[in-house]
């Protein structure tokens, strides 16, 4: 018995790992229907354009969801790895000190930004572009912290996607990722 629920949590962890995968193809593909960055003067001319504002609403959304996705995984990696889960800081300081995340601060930064979209109901578009701008240029981080957390899972645990439905894409938004970020 002690075995298979052992099993079921690693199934759960590779579930989860495709929901990783998938809120990544997901926030790329918002993210491509916009030209970044954003500006006040765009978004006030646009200011009844259904579509702009769905993908804009799409971005923080998909964004949260990422995030919320990856705390959890993470959590639950961190108990079949025998390290504590008591509070979410000593998860988020394990995965600093195995180099999944960049830094607990960023995170954190990562984790504000996106509640203040969510509690914030500005009309000002100067404010909005630059919610979303910001959002814009945390994404990178979150993709790179889901591709080191998958290569943590496989290489620590033994744990893939349960499904490689989303592999594919994966890979590749996050290699461009990377390119684009080494050519800046």
């Amino acid at each position: 018995m002690a075995l298979s629920l052992l099993d079921s949590e690693k199934q759960h962890l590779a579930e989860l790992l495709v929901a990783i995968q998938r809120c990544v193809y997901f926030l790329d593909a918002s993210n491509q229907k916009l030209t970044w960055p954003l500006t006040k003067e765009h978004l006030e001319i646009h200011k009844k354009d259904i579509a702009l504002f769905e993908a804009i609403a799409a971005i923080n959304e998909r964004f949260a969801k990422l995030q919320d996705t990856l705390g959890a995984a993470m959590r639950h990696a961190c108990l079949l790895s025998g390290e504590p889960t008591d509070s979410f800081l000593k998860v988020l300081s394990f995965y600093e000190k195995t180099n999944v995340l960049e830094s607990v601060a960023t995170w954190q930064l990562c984790r504000t930004a996106r509640n203040l979209a969510a509690h914030d109901y500005d009309i000002d578009y100067a404010n909005i572009a630059d919610h979303f701008n910001t959002l814009q240029t945390l994404i990178p981080m979150l993709y790179i912290t889901a591709v080191r957390f998958l290569n943590y899972c496989l290489q620590s645990l033994d744990i893939a996607p349960k499904q490689v439905d989303f592999s594919t894409e994966f890979m590749l938004i996050t290699s461009q990722m990377n390119e684009s970020r080494a050519t800046k």
